[in-house]
């Protein structure tokens, strides 16, 4: 997801060198929302996977 993001603001950055400022806006707009996806989702595995690791126990 973080690879979309790169590549929607790389296209908003060339659109924008070459005048489509409206096409610029939608992507960086789009690259916007999924870097905030992609920030939320890995938070929230990061979160999850600290507590499925919490409770080890040892058995022997």
């Amino acid at each position: 997801m973080l690879g979309w993001a790169l590549a929607f603001f790389i296209i908003a950055i060339i659109a924008a060198i070459f005048g489509f400022s409206g096409i610029a806006a939608g992507a960086a707009s789009i690259a916007k929302i999924l870097f905030f996806v992609f920030v939320v989702l890995f938070l929230l595995s990061l979160i999850a996977g600290l507590f499925r690791r919490g409770n080890t126990t040892i058995k022997i």
